[in-house]
C-alpha cells in the first residue's frame, strides 16, 4: 500500500485552508484574504473514526467539516495545470478548533497552533482514491450533531479551487507524499460538548455516499486548561 493511502500513519503534515468559503466567512465576521490562507496542524492530532474527541478543559471546541486532498506525488512550485496529477485521493475530515482560544490569540496577532493543534482534533475518515471522484468540487460536505444537521455545503462553493491552492501552498512550502490538505469548511459551524455524537458524510452527485466519519466527544481529564 502506498504511503498516500497510508497518510494518517506516514504523512508528515496538515496544511488547512482557512476562509475558503464565503458564507463560513461570513458567520465568523472574518475578512476575504487576497489570495489563499493556510495554517499547519500536527499530525498527532489525527483522530481515526470511531474515536473520541477530548475537549480540554476550559474550550469551547467547534466542529468544520472538510474536505481533504492526499498528496500522492510531492513537488514545489506546482503550476495549477499540474496540481491534478500530484493528488492521489480524498479524505473526509474536521478541524475541530478551540473557538474562544482562538478569539483571544486573534485579538493579540498571536499564533493558531494550539487553537488548531490539540490531540484528536483532527478526526480523520479513510483514503478515498481519485479514481473514485468525478469532480472534486461537486460533492457534499455534512455534519451531524445527535441526528440534527449543523452543516451541509457543496464543495462547489469554494472561494480558490483545489488546483490554486496546490499552487499557492507548494510555492512556499514543499508538499510530499501523503501531506493532507484541508480544503476549509461551508457555514454552520458550531460546539461540540461532551456527550454528542458527530457523524459526517461525503457525498458525490448521484448519492452515492463516498465515506462516513464518525466520532463521540469527552472532557479531556488533566493536561491543559484555558484561562483567559
Amino acid at each position: 500500500m502506498s504511503a498516500a493511502a497510508q497518510f494518517v500513519r506516514q504523512g508528515k503534515k496538515i496544511v488547512a485552508i482557512g476562509r475558503n468559503y464565503s458564507d463560513h466567512i461570513k458567520e465568523l465576521n472574518n475578512a476575504k484574504t487576497k489570495e489563499p490562507f493556510f495554517f499547519f496542524k500536527p499530525t498527532t492530532s489525527y483522530l481515526p473514526t470511531g474515536g473520541k474527541v477530548e475537549i480540554p478543559r476550559g474550550i469551547i471546541a467547534h466542529h468544520e467539516v472538510e474536505l481533504g486532498l492526499v498528496i500522492g506525488k510531492g513537488g514545489r512550485d506546482i503550476s495549477q495545470d499540474a496540481a491534478e496529477s500530484h493528488i492521489a485521493g480524498y479524505a473526509l475530515a474536521v478541524d475541530m478548533t478551540a473557538r474562544n482560544m482562538q478569539d483571544e490569540v486573534k485579538k493579540k496577532g498571536l499564533p493558531w497552533s494550539a487553537v488548531k493543534g490539540f490531540d484528536t482534533f483532527t478526526p480523520i475518515g479513510s483514503f478515498i482514491p481519485k479514481s473514485s471522484v468525478s469532480d472534486a468540487h461537486d460533492l457534499t460536505l455534512s455534519l451531524k450533531i445527535n441526528g440534527a444537521i449543523k452543516q451541509n455545503g457543496t464543495t462547489g462553493d469554494m472561494i480558490f479551487r483545489i488546483p490554486r491552492l496546490i499552487e499557492h501552498i507548494s510555492s512556499i512550502v514543499t508538499l510530499e507524499e501523503g501531506d493532507l490538505i484541508l480544503t476549509g469548511t461551508p457555514s454552520g459551524v458550531g460546539p461540540v460538548n461532551p456527550g454528542d455524537s458527530i457523524e459526517c458524510a461525503l457525498v458525490d452527485p448521484t448519492g452515492k455516499v463516498l465515506d462516513e466519519l464518525k466520532f463521540t466527544a469527552e472532557s479531556r481529564s488533566g493536561g491543559y486548561q484555558f484561562m483567559p
